[in-house]
């Protein structure tokens, strides 16, 4: 299963084109650098912007209330443990809060 394409099914349905395309290169970006932090991404983000501007569009971006937990996040997973996961069968689902 490709949890690209359900991401991609879910996200296309909440977000506008450009929205998606923001959060497909914050995605590139924290795989490639494995950095989180919001200046190490916007030193990287291909904007033809300066600094402070890239910060702050990822800031703004990530304070959509189109991203918000129980609205986008909680069907992506809940989609992804149906797929992956027999009905009946026992999950144990561990989160771990780190920066």
């Amino acid at each position: 299963m490709s949890f690209l394409a359900v991401y991609e099914s879910h996200f296309t349905k909440h977000l506008t084109q450009t929205q998606f395309e923001a959060f497909r290169i914050l995605l590139w970006l924290l795989t490639v650098h494995k950095q989180v932090r919001i200046e190490s991404l916007a030193a990287c983000f291909p904007l033809p912007i300066l600094y402070q501007s890239r910060r702050k569009h990822i800031q703004r971006f990530l304070v959509l209330s189109a991203l918000a937990i129980p609205r986008l996040w909680f069907p992506v997973i809940k989609a992804i443990i149906c797929k992956e996961f027999k009905t009946g069968s026992r999950l144990i689902i561990t989160i771990d809060r780190t920066q």
